[in-house]
């Protein structure tokens, strides 16, 4: 579509003109670009589960409200060996006989976070305890490395 045919000359149209024919480049290119369904199930589960971090004199805590999910159904992985994945789903309740919803608000599906690790987390240590909601992954640090002893060398006369 030419907009100038229009006499919309403005930079705006021109910004837009160029926009458009992007996109139909774009359509015919779709199945290369286009994000998975699992990728974006993923980004929006990311994107929807809160979660704090704490850095203590020993330890990283992570804490992450799973709300409405046991412990059993609560995973923590490591990943790479420095990748921490909390990861959850909650499923929507079964109805009752002769009971329907009349309004219903609160999230169901897959609760995930991904977080990078630092590198002096032992990832050999790791705890998690799940409390009314609250899932609290501890990690341990690893101790610092001992600073290297200065070698001394011999000096012999000849």
């Amino acid at each position: 579509m030419d907009f100038r045919l229009m006499g919309l000359d403005a930079p705006l149209f021109h910004t837009l003109h160029h926009l458009v024919d992007a996109n139909d480049d774009s359509d015919n290119n779709k199945s290369m670009s286009a994000p998975t369904r699992t990728y974006v199930r993923d980004a929006k589960a990311m994107a929807a589960t809160p979660a704090d971090i704490k850095e203590y004199p020993n330890s990283y805590v992570f804490i992450v409200d799973m709300p409405g999910l046991k412990s059993g159904d609560i995973k923590v992985q490591v990943e790479e060996d420095n990748v921490l994945l909390i990861s959850g789903e909650r499923k929507r309740e079964e109805e009752k006989e002769g009971a329907k919803y009349v309004r219903m608000e609160r999230r169901i599906g897959k609760l995930m976070r991904k977080f990078v690790l630092p590198e002096n987390a032992n990832t050999d240590s790791i705890s998690a305890v799940c409390q009314d909601g609250v899932l609290t992954v501890t990690v341990k640090k690893l101790p610092p490395p001992e600073p290297k002893k200065p070698k001394t060398i011999e000096v012999k006369i000849a």
